[in-house]
């Protein structure tokens, strides 16, 4: 099958520089060869924008690294599309980075270089006093960029990623088109990340934690719960979505330090059921919905004195905490309060 699809292939422009591995992939997924396909090798939204008719498909063969406005180009990509129309692009993500300039480098220079690679095109795009200054050169450079940050623009603008793969150390990915187009702004960068959390009487409020994902990780909450199980403890297995130093502040609580603003605002109490998304409490019944209006969110949680394995064990927890303290408030804070600590500090109980 495929050695006459190829043959077709190189009798057409487009198609003839495609790589095989790649082709076969795309195949998997939509026709590449029919009249409602566009395929381009570009970093220039305007020649996207130059296709005057809708089209079912569209493949990008330029690595996504390359350009500056992703989130205008998929703004675009997407209003060219029919509804439930293929997208497909591909992107070299960090790891693929690291490991093509190990390979091309002997390990004593391998580092260095990789150290400058890091500073110039991962991090310089990120600080604020960095990302406005950059010298052209440099803005249009082969910037580093992380699964998350491709997926959640993706699904910001509405994509669903149908799939992956690794093809010749390059991610490429196949999107349909969920939604009509949305024009995303760009991603402030900071060391503080606001979350929209449900507070008491099902107000949303703004929680600030120290940043542990990686940027545009908050688009992609229905994607990790839709492909990955929860562990023990309500949290997602394997969450590609957090950082390696955030997992360590994660561990030992640094990353909620800047909750005690939200605790001296008035929007957390000490002790209580911990403020969570709309995502993660519509996994709840209706029993402890109804329980959870009525009251404020907390710094700590009786997670850490019931310490649950399971989403239905952490259900359960909040129930029996919510029953008790609206029976005794004081009296089921301070014995809440003295068993998390007692896990915290003598049974080594942890975040994740």
């Amino acid at each position: 099958m495929f050695k006459s699809i190829f043959e077709y292939r190189e009798k057409q422009k487009p198609l003839k520089y495609i790589e095989e591995p790649v082709l076969e992939y795309i195949i998997k997924f939509l026709n590449p060869f029919q009249s409602k396909t566009r395929i381009l090798d570009t970093s220039t939204i305007f020649n996207i924008e130059t296709i005057n008719e809708p089209i079912e498909n569209f493949i990008n063969l330029r690595k996504l690294n390359y350009i500056t406005n992703l989130n205008s180009l998929f703004y675009t990509v997407n209003e060219k599309l029919y509804m439930d129309g293929y997208f497909v692009g591909c992107v070299e993500l960090y790891q693929q980075r690291k490991e093509r300039i190990y390979q091309r480098f002997p390990s004593p220079v391998a580092f260095p270089v990789y150290l400058v690679d890091f500073i110039l095109n991962r991090m310089f795009p990120k600080l604020y006093l960095t990302q406005n200054i950059r010298i052209k050169k440099l803005r249009t450079s082969n910037r580093a960029l992380s699964k998350t940050e491709i997926f959640g623009r993706l699904y910001a603008s509405g994509f669903d990623v149908v799939d992956f793969d690794n093809i010749n150390n390059l991610t490429y990915f196949v999107a349909k088109k969920r939604d009509k187009a949305k024009l995303v702004e760009e991603y402030k960068y900071g060391i503080l990340y606001k979350m929209k959390r449900i507070g008491k009487k099902g107000k949303i409020i703004t929680v600030y934690k120290i940043r542990t994902m990686n940027p545009y990780s908050e688009y992609l909450q229905n994607y990790v719960y839709d492909n990955y199980n929860l562990k023990e403890g309500g949290k997602f297995k394997n969450d590609f979505r957090i950082t390696a130093w955030g997992k360590f502040l994660r561990k030992y609580w640094i990353d909620e330090f800047p909750m005690i603003f939200n605790f001296l605002k008035g929007d957390l109490k000490l002790v209580g059921v911990r403020p969570i998304s709309k995502q993660y409490f519509d996994l709840y019944d209706d029993d402890l919905k109804k329980l959870r209006f009525n009251h404020k969110p907390g710094l700590i949680p009786p997670y850490y004195a019931d310490l649950p394995k399971s989403i239905n064990e952490i259900i359960e927890s909040e129930k029996k905490y919510l029953i008790a303290y609206e029976k005794n408030k004081y009296k089921t804070d301070i014995v809440y309060l003295f068993k998390a600590l007692k896990n915290i500090f003598f049974k080594k109980a942890r975040s994740s």
